[in-house]
């Protein structure tokens, strides 16, 4: 049986990683209906239509992800035994690019999200490889949480901004 990441929390809770089965599909939606709660209110829906468009957009997401990185890892995070969220991971020879990360509002503010990008930093050290993500400016938190964790724009695209971790380069005589 494989092994997933876990992490201690700061609060005595534990956070696991583990593979998207289908039987997460609507758990997977839930949480991206969380992400586009705000902006989806502000249209009138006719009954059903908004649940049609959500499911729509959810599919084309994950198609536009699979197509882009075959390879990816498509994660739930497990918070105390509890599905908390989900994170999509792609790498190619160039990046190790976090495809998306979203929590379920009542597991926010607990330190998974750090966690989980200390993990990822990591394994972009270990690989010498930049971190990337792609950050919806309206989600001002978000951009600040990236920029404490030492991530820069590298590309403005309007409403998203494309940034990037990436390790220091060494400086000549400085210390080894």
């Amino acid at each position: 049986m494989p092994t997933y990441p876990q992490f201690s929390l700061p609060q005595d809770e534990t956070l696991l990683l583990r593979l998207v089965t289908p039987d997460d599909d609507n758990f997977l939606l839930s949480v991206y209906d969380s992400t586009r709660a705000e902006e989806l209110a502000q249209v009138e829906w006719q009954p059903g239509h908004r649940e049609s468009f959500l499911r729509w957009q959810f599919d084309l997401q994950r198609k536009e992800y699979e197509a882009r990185f075959p390879e990816a890892e498509y994660y739930v995070i497990v918070i105390n035994d509890e599905p908390a969220g989900r994170i999509w991971i792609g790498e190619d020879p160039k990046q190790i690019r976090l495809l998306d990360i979203a929590l379920l509002t009542q597991f926010q503010n607990r330190g998974a999200g750090t966690a989980l990008l200390g993990w990822l930093i990591e394994k972009a050290k270990a690989s010498a490889k930049p971190l990337r993500h792609m950050v919806f400016m309206l989600n001002s938190d978000a951009h600040r949480f990236y920029e404490r964790l030492g991530f820069v724009v590298i590309e403005d695209l309007g409403a998203y901004k494309h940034m990037e971790w990436s390790e220091p380069p060494a400086v000549a005589g400085g210390p080894n």
